[in-house]
């Protein structure tokens, strides 16, 4: 399989980027896929998809759930897709397993497919863009960790459960719990990728731990109701979260948030759609495209601290293949 992943000057959005090197053509018709309407880093997804696709001469309509991860929805919206028969999808499963047969049916009606960010466990693809979630989540909680000396009483704030990038994220940071002998973690409960269920979840673990020096969530949205809970009840703890949302820059910003693993939300919804572009025009796709890990923290905030209209996908020939 061709793999090609990002240098790091790649990872780093810049807003005088340059236009992708593909031609102009006639105004394909791409169908992108996100999960909800609610979380911050699926905004940006979209927002990385509108900007391809303006750079492309291409049109997007966006697919998203009403009721947040509805399998049912997303399979009637899928319906819906091959009945109108775009040129090409970009696609994000609510449920990586259970998505599969949709996938299959879009293969059948002939529609170019490229998976982005969950990894699809089935069907053919075009080609997969996303980033590792297993070394973010290592590398997030080392930082985390670090940050506490390596010692002290943790609680891990889990996404969906049968979501493949939460469940691999928390894989990362039990790999990377293996290092910090003196840290414990005193509890691990599911917010389901959701800022308000997150509080609420926090709220109750609060009032069940008097210490609680640390939090790994394995989204920002979470880590934002982690902190809201946290200022409720006047209690302080180094927070985590994943995804590198505008959300988590300004909390980070705030002294309200210690680092968030950046998820290249925006360059997933560039590429997702470029990788589309280039298969209907006939040119080069890699079967993988992957971003490397990075953690956004006060120290590097400024490459980070954009807003929506500064951001521009890059060139296409600014992937560095190794």
């Amino acid at each position: 399989m061709n793999a090609i992943k990002f240098g790091r000057a790649a990872v780093a959005i810049i807003a005088a980027a340059l236009v992708p090197a593909i031609c102009m053509a006639d105004n394909e018709r791409i169908a992108v896929f996100t999960k909800n309407q609610t979380n911050p880093f699926f905004q940006y997804v979209r927002l990385g998809a509108d900007s391809a696709a303006s750079q492309l001469n291409v049109k997007v309509q966006h697919y998203i759930p009403t009721k947040p991860d509805s399998i049912p929805e997303q399979l009637s919206q899928i319906e819906d897709v091959v009945v109108k028969r775009p040129d090409a999808v970009v696609f994000i499963p609510v449920d990586n397993k259970a998505m599969v047969p949709a996938v299959q049916k879009m293969n059948a009606a002939g529609i170019p497919v490229v998976n982005v960010t969950d990894r699809i466990q089935g069907g053919h693809i075009v080609s997969f863009v996303g980033a590792d979630d297993y070394t973010l989540g290592l590398e997030t909680g080392r930082y985390l960790l670090k940050s506490l000396g390596g010692k002290g009483q943790v609680v891990v704030i889990e996404g969906v459960k049968a979501a493949l990038s939460s469940n691999n994220r928390l894989r990362g940071f039990r790999k990377a719990l293996e290092e910090f002998p003196d840290v414990k973690v005193v509890a691990s409960q599911p917010g389901n990728n959701q800022r308000l269920h997150a509080l609420q979840v926090m709220e109750n673990l609060l009032q069940s731990h008097q210490k609680i020096d640390g939090v790994f969530a394995v989204n920002d949205a979470m880590a934002t109701g982690v902190i809201e809970a946290l200022d409720g009840a006047n209690r302080r703890a180094l927070v985590v979260g994943i995804n590198g949302t505008k959300e988590a820059i300004e909390a980070i910003k705030a002294g309200k948030l210690a680092a968030t693993g950046d998820y290249a939300s925006f360059l997933q919804g560039c590429f997702g759609v470029m990788a589309a572009v280039r298969e209907l025009r006939k040119q080069p796709v890699p079967a993988d495209i992957t971003f490397p890990p990075a953690v956004i923290a006060s120290d590097n905030l400024k490459a980070y601290d954009l807003v929506a209209d500064q951001l521009k996908c890059p060139a296409w020939d600014s992937i560095v293949t190794k």
